[in-house]
């Protein structure tokens, strides 16, 4: 008689354990659960935050040796030509003053900022200054000619920095040409450096070069 009360003694114990021990499982693998997702999700939060700065390492700034002389704020700085057709940008650096007198005498203000997505190859006032006075000044009141040697500086679509590494482009003038280089190096038709290259306006990329581009007679 003991020993069946023993049997149902032990056998109503397990009962009331048994529940008690599954709650205990079922608890843990919850809290297992839990710390599983949150771990998941912070991983991805985490992932989700780099995204950002790796679309900012793939963007491309201006560059080159000539652009620190570029003004820091204003209509001439990097921003406030970003922000106007590429004639009126360039009116706005005074490094590009001999340039945008030569546009103005040629006629071609409205015609390069109404133009869509184009590029510029923008010669500095030192590069005009490396032609003999006499020959500028002939070049400066022959409308059509002037006009021809500008054309020449511009190409009907925009080019990335990428773009210029063998490239070989027809410009408005409707002659060729070229690029080669790499990185922050450039030059075009192996005759002018990029000193300030990827420029942006409203409606054209500029490359400002050292040398004036001359198109094939």
């Amino acid at each position: 008689m003991q020993t069946r009360f023993r049997r149902v003694a032990v056998a109503v114990a397990v009962s009331a354990m048994l529940p008690l021990a599954l709650t205990a499982c079922s608890d843990s693998d919850s809290k297992d659960k839990a710390a599983d997702s949150s771990s998941s999700g912070a991983s991805s939060e985490k992932s989700d935050a780099s995204s950002p700065s790796d679309d900012m390492g793939t963007m491309s700034e201006p560059f080159g040796p000539a652009c620190s002389s570029v003004p820091k704020d204003g209509a001439g700085s990097f921003d406030g030509m970003a922000k106007d057709p590429v004639a009126t940008a360039a009116s706005n650096n005074p490094a590009l003053s001999t340039l945008v007198s030569a546009v103005k005498k040629a006629g071609l203000v409205d015609t390069l900022n109404n133009a869509k997505d184009i590029t510029v190859f923008a010669p500095t006032n030192d590069a005009f200054a490396k032609i003999p006075k006499a020959d500028l000044d002939k070049v400066l009141a022959d409308k059509a000619q002037l006009t021809k040697i500008l054309t020449y500086h511009v190409v009907g679509k925009k080019l990335a920095p990428k773009d210029l590494e063998k490239g070989s482009f027809e410009t408005l003038e409707k002659s060729k040409l070229t690029t080669s280089g790499s990185g922050e190096s450039y030059k075009v038709n192996d005759s002018a450096n990029v000193v300030c290259g990827n420029v942006k306006t409203a409606n054209a990329n500029v490359y400002i070069i050292d040398s004036v581009l001359m198109p094939k007679k």
